[in-house]
């Protein structure tokens, strides 16, 4: 993929955002890129293949945002985008010619995506490689929501590599936490020890303890010091998360 891009387009600057993304997960590969982007420069080409249905009627998709270019299969990777971006414009890449020939069934990041990339980074107007659509998939991400007066249920969307729990619950949903004098509580995630404090760092959490975090995220993780959340409770993705006032 990156030497097709260079091929077309010698001056581009390629970065790895990511090559971690949980095969076949468009949700985590939505996570990843909705979290990034935005760090990076104006008119910078984000090309983001999370793609189970390579070689289907799925669409190839050109997305301008407010000062973001992304290229993606349409199957919803880009969904948190669309949910931040005030301005969207979608179009249906059908402009053949800017392909590679002949074209795989298989390999769509390289014959498909790669070029489309490079010649966006080259200036070819966006108009030049499809008709825009408005009936693009997309998709919304799990929202935490109330049990009870005192109890919000959450749920595990990633296990990052040190073993972090990255809930959908941000401090919005639960501003009680995240105050200066939160009221007594527990977080309840899989069927061993539970959180019942917030952290403000990784290193204020003690040897063993599971604690609550305000991740770079934005949303609470669950969490350990120099350990792994993700084994000390016996939980992972989708696993429900229950937050419980007990004051």
């Amino acid at each position: 993929m990156k030497g097709v891009i260079l091929e077309i387009a010698p001056e581009a600057q390629i970065i790895d955002i990511s090559h971690a993304v949980q095969p076949f997960d468009i949700l985590d590969g939505a996570l990843i890129i909705s979290q990034a982007y935005s760090y990076f420069p104006s008119g910078t080409v984000h090309m983001v293949i999370v793609d189970p249905g390579v070689g289907t009627t799925r669409r190839p998709v050109l997305m301008t945002g407010d000062r973001h270019l992304f290229v993606a299969p349409d199957n919803g990777v880009l969904s948190l985008i669309y949910d931040r971006e005030e301005r969207v414009s979608v179009r249906h890449i059908t402009a053949e010619h800017y392909f590679l020939q002949p074209r795989s069934n298989t390999f769509h990041g390289r014959d498909i995506f790669s070029p489309v990339a490079a010649y966006l980074a080259k200036g070819v107007e966006t108009s030049k490689f499809g008709e825009e659509i408005t009936d693009y998939v997309r998709f919304g991400a799990p929202r935490p929501k109330p049990v009870d007066e005192r109890t919000l249920r959450g749920v595990v969307l990633k296990v990052d590599r040190f073993g972090n729990l990255i809930t959908n619950i941000t401090p919005k949903d639960a501003p009680q936490l995240f105050g200066v004098d939160p009221p007594a509580f527990k977080i309840a995630i899989g069927t061993k020890a539970q959180a019942t404090r917030i952290c403000t760092n990784y290193a204020e959490g003690s040897p063993g303890e599971v604690f609550g975090i305000l991740g770079s995220t934005g949303f609470l993780e669950v969490a350990a010091n120099r350990g792994s959340a993700n084994q000390l409770l016996g939980a992972g993705k989708g696993s429900e998360v229950n937050v419980v006032m007990e004051g």
